[in-house]
């Protein structure tokens, strides 16, 4: 027994000179291995080389940083956790932006190969506890990316949140297209924004799938029941990805749909860029407000198709709506035209009543319902549309009056009176 002893101490003791000779030379060459491993990375790796100066040298810090916490790892394996973490904070913040996860394992890769090939005659232990590191060191970049990742996200949610919140309220400042850039906004051309309600179990990322293969970039916003959208059509070309046609933004809204909540759901007019959405956020918020006025409005419904519950709601870009698109545009090309839709809808859209009205034939009449459909783009022989272009009319005849009874009133103003001789 005592003699195995002896013999298990003379062992331990071999082993304990073989790892401190083993630490002088891996400190010997440590240089070496960072020169070689730089030298793989230039022949191997496509994306090392063309970075510029600067980055190579921070990427340069990381792979000499692995090779330093290695030989310290080789002599205090208990130190792992703090060592591997250690390597990622010799680089800069701006590589983790430059330099994705995958081209740092490949990093780690290039370096082990590099640290096996010159370690390869320093007997197995050595080679074993290259692999145990490179494992704790793969792991620790991917917890790096991960809470990185995390951190972006968090911050990408509350700006997403604030230049929603800037086009709802109208509040856009010289900020807003650099906050847009920074969440990495495709979008180009036309914008429209889709109110509706936010569903129990929302999805975001969902959502933006939904989108994404629809050809459509989106901006979510979530203000407690209420789910808002701002489209815009994707430029594929920019993420990478096959172009997709482009859809009338009705029909995106109807297979953005299932992605909503029960309730109305209303899609605001085309405008011509992102920083001008504030004006179809207001008409879709103002079409939200009211779409209950309409017992059997479709879901989506266009914030123009609520035009009349606009108007009686108040909303004073509805009134100018309807006065500028409908009444204004037939005043101008034939009063006959006005006085036929009056008289058209105020008898209940019966042509013959009308032509009799009017002593006109009915075919004059279906003319000139004919023209008014032309010209504005509303059919009055339909229910819903009627009533679109009386509120027109009323509101038209009533802006035309307020208008007589203020230019008198101006005129008499300025005017002395007659003094009697």
């Amino acid at each position: 027994m005592p003699a195995a002893r002896a013999d298990a101490q003379v062992a331990g003791t071999t082993q304990s000179e073989r790892k401190a000779e083993t630490l002088t030379w891996l400190r010997r060459i440590s240089g070496d291995l960072a020169t070689a491993t730089l030298k793989r990375l230039e022949d191997t790796l496509p994306w090392y080389r063309e970075m510029p100066p600067g980055r190579r040298s921070a990427v340069g810090l990381v792979a000499q940083a692995g090779i330093t916490s290695f030989i310290q790892w080789y002599e205090d394996p208990e130190s792992t956790p703090w060592i591997a973490a250690d390597i990622f904070a010799a680089a800069p913040r701006e590589l983790l932006r430059s330099v994705s996860l995958q081209q740092t394992l490949q990093l780690i890769r290039v370096t082990v190969e590099i640290t096996e090939e010159r370690v390869a005659g320093r007997g197995g232990n050595v080679r074993e506890a290259i692999l145990k590191y490179s494992r704790d060191v793969a792991f620790a970049a991917a917890d790096v990316y991960a809470r990185a990742a995390e951190a972006r996200g968090l911050w990408d949610a509350r700006l997403e949140a604030l230049v929603v919140d800037s086009i709802l309220t109208g509040e856009a400042d010289a900020e807003l297209p650099s906050r847009i850039a920074a969440l990495g906004w495709h979008g180009h051309g036309e914008v429209c924004v889709l109110v509706g309600t936010t569903p129990p179990q929302f999805d975001v990322d969902q959502l933006r799938r939904m989108a994404r293969k629809l050809g459509v970039d989106v901006l979510i916003g979530v203000q407690g029941s209420r789910l808002v959208l701002v489209m815009g059509r994707s430029d594929a070309g920019a993420r990478g990805e096959e172009p997709v046609a482009d859809l009338p933004f009705p029909d995106i809204a109807l297979h953005l749909e299932p992605g909503f909540g029960p309730g109305h759901l209303v899609l605001g007019p085309p405008v011509p860029a992102l920083v001008d959405a504030s004006a179809s956020a207001r008409a879709a918020l103002a079409g939200f407000a009211v779409a209950r006025g309409w017992r059997h409005a479709p879901r989506p419904v266009e914030a123009d198709d609520l035009l009349p519950e606009r108007a009686l709601a108040g909303d004073p870009l509805a009134k100018q709506t309807l006065v500028e698109r409908i009444y204004r545009p037939l005043q101008a090309h034939s009063p006959d035209l006005v006085t036929t839709l009056w008289s058209y809808l105020d008898n209940g859209r019966s042509l013959e009543a009308t032509a009799r009205e009017l002593f006109v034939h009915p075919n004059t009449v279906r003319y000139r319902l004919k023209r008014v459909s032309e010209v504005i783009g509303w059919d009055a022989t339909g229910p819903r549309e009627a009533l679109i272009l009386q509120s027109a009319l009323i509101l038209g005849q009533v802006a035309g009056a307020e208008g007589q009874r203020k230019r008198p009133g101006l005129a008499g103003a300025h005017k002395r009176p007659a003094v009697s001789s």
